[in-house]
């Protein structure tokens, strides 16, 4: 898989932040049974940064925690069925790997909530791009059902790597 992780900020991590992106985005793949190699991605950025990309892709005038641009339009979350159809469209043609998004994330907001919510750094950072990556397969949170069905999921992924609010 490739992970492509850019900072384009002064804040650091404590922490590898594409090995972090790499062990989340590979378990959310494997919990998703995603059958292909994949490309995925990362940019971090500041609030200003993040606020321009919501206002340019989302027409939202202000700052998010991730932003994430799936390049497959699930019919069902996680069917990946779809994808061999269109090959030209979802995979990388020098690689063969599926090109399932991107995903950006603010730094300071990362910072912020790790803070407001007691817990660390890395576990925010990892909460953030589980749920990015449930995103770019599909799922959404708009009605309660599907919100419920993400936190889940982000749950149980989290926990599975050892990665929990404590």
């Amino acid at each position: 898989m490739t992970f492509y992780v850019e900072n384009e900020t002064e804040s650091g991590f404590p922490f590898d932040a594409q090995a972090l992106t790499a062990r989340v985005a590979e378990a959310v793949l494997e919990a998703e049974g995603c059958p292909y190699e994949a490309e995925i991605n990362v940019l971090i950025t500041d609030n200003e940064g993040i606020r321009q990309y919501n206002r340019e892709y989302r027409k939202l005038d202000r700052e998010t925690d991730v932003l994430s641009f799936p390049n497959i339009p699930f019919e069902r979350e996680s069917d990946f069925s779809m994808v061999e159809e269109n090959e030209a469209d979802y995979f990388q043609p020098d690689t063969g790997e599926l090109i399932l998004g991107d995903i950006i994330l603010s730094a300071d907001r990362i910072y912020e909530q790790a803070e407001a919510y007691g817990h660390s750094l890395e576990r925010e950072f990892a909460f953030l791009v589980a749920h990015s990556m449930l995103h770019l397969c599909g799922y959404d949170h708009e009605e309660p059902e599907q919100a419920k069905v993400m936190e889940r999921k982000q749950s149980d992924i989290l926990n599975g790597l050892g990665i929990t609010r404590g």
